[in-house]
């Protein structure tokens, strides 16, 4: 039956030899996360460190909004050793791991200073493992295969948030913070060996001939291969897609607990059904991508992203309610992963091999602006508006977004066109 054959197809693809490989790879890209941010602050709140340097802190993940200047660099040089993508991957985590050993042996009391530096050289690290472990991906998967690519790439990014997030903490109470960050340290230095065993991408690619050329070129690229007009309309579309998202996510929390639900209640919620939610909508975007291509997923998937807003439009209008809590967490969280899962593999899906670490640093920069610039308004719109409105308007925000695809991926686009010309 057609129905059989599609599931046989989709469970011959998460079986591939990159998918597992790209699994270990999110792992590793998400290690070093909490440990510079969430995690560390919880290990200076434990040594007493006062709260205005424990805030001042959150300036030490600056190289992940910034990790598209240095990302040409990446494009341009190619390590001696198992290849461009595979080599920057294998240099930076094992960097990673003896900048962490570094970050262990700080003590926070004593020396603020050179624990902000070690976790700065951590935070930079992590950013450039983020540049080639997203180069990769581009580079390794067919279009058809790229909404799957990013799911168990966020299926092993989230397992290592989990880990740094939760078992750190008990590690650091059963033995000691340095002790649990060396444990990590060797964790990431595992990961140098799954580098090791992944597929290497399979096209000949010759790399920029100058760091100038690394600059310029991926940028004339991608005008070349669009034009203005479309390459305007796809700048402004990432930018756009996820606003209505980001919105909700930005006030998600204060919402809840304003309603009257318990930190409790929303922490258990939110942060164990939810991600679990979050993981089971992109691992079936990923096999829903397969069958319908990028193109159709972007129209289908954003649809349900801007719809699922409803669910938290009805919890406003109904107030506390557990049940309709718990249905608005994992429905927005289901839906935010399928639109995690499509609009990855459209940025993938936009990225010339010969560019791609430049191309999608810069690309998934952009995206980084509805989720920490343009939702800077909400809090102020939902006091305005109250949080019937202020979830109306979020459905409304999605809309822009919607509205240009037409332009650039109409619904019978073959997906075979954002490897070439739209």
């Amino acid at each position: 039956m057609d129905w059989q054959k599609r599931l046989t197809s989709i469970a011959r693809l998460f079986r591939q030899p990159k998918m597992a490989a790209l699994l270990l790879m999110g792992f590793g890209s998400g290690l070093p996360f909490l440990l510079t941010s969430r995690t560390l602050q919880a290990w200076m709140t434990d040594e007493g460190v006062n709260l205005e340097a424990i805030g001042a802190f959150s300036l030490v993940g600056l190289p992940y909004s910034l990790k598209f200047l240095w990302s040409p660099l990446l494009d341009r040089f190619v390590p001696p050793f198992w290849g461009r993508r595979r080599g920057w991957l294998a240099v930076t985590q094992g960097a990673i791991a003896l900048a962490l050993l570094g970050l262990a042996a700080q003590n926070p009391q004593q020396n603020l200073q050179g624990l902000a530096i070690a976790a700065l050289i951590v935070a930079f690290l992590s950013a450039t493992q983020d540049i080639a472990a997203d180069a990769y991906r581009s580079d390794v998967l067919e279009p058809l295969e790229m909404g799957a690519g990013a799911a168990v790439f966020v299926l092993g990014y989230r397992v290592a948030v989990l880990i740094t997030g939760g078992a750190v903490l008990i590690w650091a109470d059963q033995l000691s913070w340095p002790v649990a960050y060396g444990l990590l340290a060797g964790l990431m230095a595992a990961c140098v060996l799954f580098t090791w065993f992944a597929p290497e991408p399979t096209a000949e690619v010759r790399p920029p001939a100058s760091l100038r050329d690394a600059v310029w070129l991926p940028l004339r690229d991608f005008i070349d291969r669009y034009q203005l007009g479309r390459s305007l309309a796809i700048l402004a579309f990432i930018v756009l897609y996820r606003l209505g998202d980001a919105l909700v996510n930005n006030m998600a929390l204060p919402f809840l607990l304003k309603t009257g639900f318990s930190k409790a209640e929303v922490g258990a919620v939110q942060g164990v059904m939810g991600l679990i939610a979050t993981i089971v909508g992109a691992l079936t975007g990923g096999a829903l991508l397969s069958q319908l291509g990028i193109a159709r997923s972007l129209w289908v998937f954003g649809g349900l992203q801007a719809l699922s807003n409803l669910s938290y439009l009805a919890l406003a209008l109904i107030g506390k309610n557990t049940a309709a809590m718990i249905l608005a967490i994992n429905v927005e969280n289901f839906c935010g992963g399928l639109g995690t899962a499509g609009f990855t593999a459209f940025l993938m899906s936009l990225c010339n091999v010969r560019f791609s670490a430049t191309q999608y640093a810069l690309l998934s920069s952009l995206m980084a602006v509805s989720r920490d610039v343009l939702v800077a308004p909400a809090g102020l719109i939902a006091q305005e508006t109250g949080w019937p409105g202020f979830f109306l308007l979020t459905i409304a925000a999605a809309i822009p977004g919607l509205a240009l695809l037409p332009g650039f991926a109409p619904w019978n686009r073959p997906d075979a066109d954002f490897r070439s010309r739209l």
